[in-house]
């Protein structure tokens, strides 16, 4: 088994606690870290937010990549977006740079959780989700279009974009720790619940969406000598259905709103940020 294979291991069996090359935490200290990825990087709705205004980022000081700054007391430059693409890693979004360009010759940390946007993962969960609920319950909703499962062709293209990216950031910073960070599981690895007001093909399809991003992930960070923190193995049994959930919901009519529907809340950020310190430090 190669170094990356065996970390890839380890990191599911011990929640993330290998890394590719030794490297002792106190050194890390002042070390610049850049924090990229989308909305499960960002952080909306986990209080409170640290740009000026939330929109259109929603980058919260409590996602995991601020914890992690915060114990180890890196320089944090936190581009992750919510909505954003591998497209928006590489090219700009209206006003907002490539989140890429915030990469210099000195960044010692990267970390990357992207590609559900791509394949319109959560988007397809709430879209379904609220045709469900109104179904259940009788009661009108603005619903969104139902979205298309992704195209064999879709998966190809981005894992594509994810290699290029990483290669991208291995030319930008080559003396960067890159880690990819997958998604937290949103549903439970079998059923439904109240939570997820979906029906058995709708919830199957989102969960082999997940499993597909999971293991394009996971292929990328083996074929770029990148460290992986598989949050989706890390946080079975803390679903949106789960007694103890990491993941938010869907919002049922008159319940109080706890947080960002279908996205990390934030004990889960948590959770990540513990998996990479651990990282870090073995």
């Amino acid at each position: 088994m190669n170094l990356t294979r065996l970390c890839t291991a380890l990191a599911v069996m011990a929640l993330g606690a290998c890394a590719q090359t030794p490297s002792a935490a106190p050194s890390l200290a002042g070390a610049k870290y850049v924090a990229m990825g989308s909305s499960f990087a960002a952080g909306p709705g986990i209080p409170d937010y640290y740009e000026p205004t939330p929109a259109p980022c929603y980058r919260s000081t409590q996602n995991y990549a601020h914890q992690l700054a915060s114990r180890l007391k890196l320089d944090l430059t936190d581009v992750s977006c919510s909505g954003a693409t591998t497209n928006h890693l590489t090219g700009p979004r209206g006003a907002i740079p490539p989140q890429l360009d915030a990469l210099t010759p000195d960044t010692r940390l990267v970390t990357l959780t992207i590609g559900g946007n791509d394949l319109g993962y959560i988007g397809g969960l709430t879209a379904a989700s609220c045709a469900g609920l109104m179904k259940e319950t009788g009661i009108e909703a603005g619903c969104s279009p139902p979205i298309t499962p992704p195209a064999e062709k879709t998966y190809a293209d981005l894992a594509a974009r994810m290699d290029a990216v990483a290669k991208d950031i291995r030319r930008r910073a080559p003396q960067a720790q890159l880690v990819f960070v997958d998604y937290l599981a949103v549903l439970p690895e079998n059923g439904t619940c109240a939570s997820t007001p979906l029906d058995v093909f709708q919830a199957d399809g989102a969960r082999y969406i997940a499993r597909r991003l999971a293991e394009i992930t996971r292929t990328v960070a083996g074929q770029n000598n990148a460290s992986i923190i598989t949050a989706s193995e890390l946080s079975k049994g803390h679903d949106a259905c789960s007694t103890d959930p990491w993941m938010n919901g869907y919002p049922r009519p008159g319940a109080p709103v706890g947080g960002t529907m279908y996205h990390p809340n934030a004990k889960g950020m948590t959770a990540v940020a513990d998996a990479l310190e651990a990282l870090l430090k073995s």
